[in-house]
């Protein structure tokens, strides 16, 4: 599967974006999906991810009640929803996909990566 992050930019803080990570191919359905960042000068991390019938979603704490993973397998597409963004959002996203059950917060666990996208949180 391929996968294809769009939906990031330039927004002031307390703004929203919505990220999306479109997949090509068949049996979409069946892939978990994980959204991940990393910013400037740190390590890639985890921010929410879905399971292949859209529950066992994860966030972690800085983003939980913010951020909100969802998806629409008609679509092929995971989206996630970030609201009232911080500075310290910015990053690049990255969307991952896997076609498995298994711990979706390890980066290392996922096959299949898209290219990310850039978010940039003016304060």
């Amino acid at each position: 599967v391929q996968l294809q992050a769009s939906g990031g930019g330039l927004v002031q803080a307390g703004g929203s974006l919505r990220l999306s990570c479109a997949a090509s191919g068949r049996s979409f359905s069946s892939y978990a999906v994980g959204w991940f960042r990393q910013g400037p000068g740190k390590e890639r991390e985890f921010v929410a991810a879905i399971s292949w019938n859209g529950i066992g979603t994860y966030d972690v704490d800085s983003v939980k009640g913010r951020f909100t993973i969802s998806r629409d397998n008609a679509k092929n597409t995971v989206y996630l929803q970030m609201n009232s963004l911080k500075p310290e959002d910015t990053a690049v996203y990255y969307c991952a996909a896997k076609t498995a059950m298994g711990d979706m917060r390890r980066s290392t666990w996922y096959d299949y990566w898209g290219q990310g996208t850039l978010v940039t949180v003016s304060s």
